[in-house]
């Protein structure tokens, strides 16, 4: 899945930061590309032999002794599979780069005024180049939460969109690592409350329960967040003089 998302995301820095393709487009044009590729190996592959190419390993929950038997969150936190563990991991990891070592500040600064990086001698796409591509390689490994443990098996447009949610949460969390999880908690909870109480048999219609989610994500962003200021360099791809 790791690598899967790096191969993504090494198009997306290729022709965002190489080729200085608006970073909208390819982004659109990716996500169009990657579901119609992966639709269409799921109709002609997987489904032709779904216990050879559709059967994945179940990933078990792991329950932490006493933290998960902590009222409310314990068993929110802390009876994970190891993919949950590793986005703690991961935010921690994001959190501590990012704001206390040299290659954050870097980063920041490249984000913030790639021009002033520049003079300094850093290497600014360079830098975003293999960033990206980290970023697809621990949005890959999150994104297979959905076959390894949600529903241990593949099928067409998995995500249901989750990924602009994490977008948002991205802006909701004011663009700090902490935040940003967060910001996913809050949208993860708006999610299963649509489950549950579809479960317990309430009359709103079920699309509407399906819309929670998203509608929580938009009044999120648009109306609680207040100002959410993100690098100043954000979506600009850097030509050096």
């Amino acid at each position: 899945a790791g690598i899967a998302g790096a191969l993504v995301s090494l198009v997306l820095a290729l022709f965002s930061i190489k080729y200085v393709v608006n970073q909208i487009i390819v982004g659109v044009v990716l996500n169009v590309l990657v579901s119609g590729i992966t639709g269409f190996l799921f109709t002609t592959v997987m489904q032709e032999d779904p216990e050879l190419f559709n059967s994945p390993v179940h990933l078990p929950v792991v329950e932490i002794p006493l933290l998960s038997a902590i009222p409310v969150i314990g068993p929110i936190l802390f009876k994970q599979s190891v993919i949950g563990y590793l986005m703690y991991l991961a935010v921690f990891l994001v959190w501590f780069g990012l704001f206390k070592t040299k290659w954050g500040l870097r980063v920041r600064a490249v984000g913030e005024h790639p021009k002033a990086a520049d003079t300094l001698g850093i290497k600014v796409n360079s830098i975003r180049f293999w960033n990206v591509t980290l970023g697809g390689i621990v949005a890959g490994i999150g994104g297979s939460f959905f076959t390894l443990v949600a529903i241990d098996s593949f099928t067409k447009e998995i995500s249901g969109g989750r990924g602009f949610i994490a977008l948002a949460a991205v802006i909701f969390g004011r663009w700090n690592p902490i935040g940003a999880f967060l910001a996913a908690l809050l949208f993860g909870f708006a999610d299963n409350l649509q489950v549950i109480l579809t479960i317990i048999g309430t009359p709103v219609p079920s699309q509407f329960m399906a819309m929670l989610p998203y509608l929580v994500t938009i009044f999120a962003v648009a109306g609680l967040v207040g100002r959410s200021r993100g690098p100043a360099a954000a979506g600009e791809p850097y030509v050096k003089e």
